[in-house]
């Protein structure tokens, strides 16, 4: 996939202030971080998340840092399974809704629930940006554009280290097929009978021939 405009810019963004603030982004927004209202949501004082979390994954999910392009962990990873939050584990993303964006960061254009995510409207550095927190925990994941593929058209542009990757397990892909085996098996057994019952049918209108109808001599 060739990268689109609108990427190569925000690459060029992001670059631009990795090289003047390191990895930390401005924590400066319009939009004060909601509270999370969720029944299991996740709070942690900043010395418990940096004994959970290395420096690079609390810098981008506590203090709203981004890694750099290109050097994520999970950016090429394509194998069937579930991307969620660094922090609390919570589902955020299924692996077939992420794509190349030519960005430098995993990319998706769907969460598998909308309610995981909350948008805050970000305007540090002289931009305003639409950033995605961990509804469950807070955590920043990243950004998301309304330069994405069908069919929702959005990018959700998420840094690596506030990420997890759960592979899909073989026995999950096992009781799928399996599923599926039994599914079309069933069907192909009702098919049969009622095949049968269609056969029964027929031999059911054919009458003895001591009952068939006589019919009139010709004259």
């Amino acid at each position: 996939m060739n990268p689109n405009p609108m990427g190569l810019l925000t690459v060029i963004a992001c670059l631009t202030i990795s090289a003047s603030t390191g990895c930390a982004q401005s924590t400066t927004t319009t939009q004060a971080a909601p509270e999370l209202t969720r029944a299991d949501k996740v709070v942690k004082t900043d010395a418990q998340w940096k004994q959970q979390l290395t420096p690079l994954e609390f810098q981008v999910t506590r203090l709203k840092g981004t890694e750099r392009p290109g050097t994520g962990k999970l950016l090429k990873v394509k194998a069937p399974g579930t991307f969620t939050c660094k922090c609390c584990d919570l589902p955020l993303f299924d692996a077939s809704t992420k794509f190349e964006s030519g960005t430098g960061w995993p990319s998706f254009f769907k969460p598998i629930d909308e309610d995981a995510i909350i948008d805050v409207v970000d305007k540090s550095h002289f931009m305003t940006r639409t950033e995605n927190i961990c509804s469950r925990c807070g955590a920043h994941l990243g950004h998301v554009f309304t330069d994405g593929p069908a069919p929702t058209g959005l990018r959700y542009c998420m840094n690596s280290v506030s990420l997890k990757f759960q592979p899909k397990s073989k026995s999950e892909d096992s009781a799928a097929q399996s599923s599926g085996s039994g599914s079309a098996a069933k069907q192909s057994s009702g098919s049969g009978s009622a095949s049968k019952q269609s056969s029964g049918s027929g031999s059911t209108t054919k009458q003895p021939a001591d009952k068939q109808p006589m019919t009139s001599p010709k004259k």
